[in-house]
């Protein structure tokens, strides 16, 4: 579980790095590749984290309750802090509804 919650936080903080610098400096692609080899390392402990839990736990709707359980606690979280944007009402509805499938899917 520790492996997906650390992949989907590298792999989102790499999305909104590359996003934030993207948008201010105007489009030098070169300033991409450190988020590219960050998603990477993200993406290969996402692997590594399916691959464990589904070995230990022989279900793979609960690994992928734990992926987006940790991307919506992570991505919101992150982007409050490198944005400093606060979500809409409809985002947040959308944030808490979320929220509650992955309850729903992992607890009952």
């Amino acid at each position: 579980m520790a492996a997906i919650f650390l992949g989907e936080a590298l792999s989102i903080f790499a999305q909104l790095v590359a996003s934030r610098q993207f948008g201010k400096v105007g489009g030098d692609l070169a300033m991409l590749l450190p988020m590219l080899l960050l998603i990477s390392f993200g993406g290969m402990l996402l692997v590594f984290g399916y691959a464990l839990g589904y070995m230990h736990l022989k279900n793979i709707w609960i690994i992928v309750a734990i992926s987006v359980g940790a991307i919506l606690v992570v991505e919101p979280t992150l982007t409050l802090l490198l944005f400093r944007d606060v979500p809409t009402a409809g985002s947040l509805i959308g944030l808490m509804f979320g929220a509650i499938g992955t309850l729903a899917a992992l607890l009952l």
